[in-house]
């Protein structure tokens, strides 16, 4: 198979998929025709073919994507005029708890914060998939773990917790929040 062929394939793929695809996945389209070396070189040819337009392919937790360019937000936004979800202080400092610490205990989290926790706000970041219980600590009562997952990395746009800012950058922190806080 030509290049311009599998990147035809793979671009259609990537802009008709629901969720991220995985190398695996990828491989799937070419049936094993396609070395994973191959893809890579294709998947860069077609982010640097992208690189000037209003879309952007990136490479997230799950796998690689078509996004839209932050730049692109405000544009997009008048197309849904509902208002997105508002995150309490509270939400996302819990979340960055979880986030930079993890895995943690709901004790952990409240010591951090020096206030109880409210389990809603826990329930409700488990709902929007965010966070999840990955095991318990032994210790009495074995309370609950929690730990990100790969829809909270997907949904801030960042293929590891590595792609966090630092601690000490209070600037892209103060950024990653406000993402949030737009309902990201």
């Amino acid at each position: 198979m030509n290049t311009t062929d599998a990147r035809r394939i793979l671009e259609t793929a990537l802009i008709c998929a629901q969720q991220p695809l995985t190398l695996r996945d990828i491989g799937v389209l070419f049936n094993g025709g396609l070395a994973a070396d191959s893809i890579k070189l294709v998947l860069g040819e077609l982010q640097d073919e992208w690189s000037n337009r209003g879309t952007e392919l990136v490479h997230v937790a799950s796998g690689w994507r078509f996004q839209s360019r932050p730049e692109m937000r405000e544009h997009l936004d008048r197309l849904t005029p509902e208002k997105p979800t508002r995150y309490s202080r509270a939400t996302l400092e819990t979340l960055a708890i979880i986030a930079y610490r993890q895995p943690v205990t709901r004790g952990d989290m409240e010591d951090i914060r020096g206030v109880t926790i409210n389990s809603l706000l826990l329930r409700q970041l488990e709902d929007r998939g965010w966070v999840e219980v990955i095991g318990h600590r032994e210790t009495v009562g074995r309370p609950a773990l929690y730990a990100t997952t790969r829809q909270f990395l997907d949904d801030l746009g960042v293929e590891s917790l590595a792609g966090l800012p630092s601690m000490n950058d209070t600037s892209a922190q103060i950024a990653k929040l406000e993402q949030f806080e737009l309902g990201m």
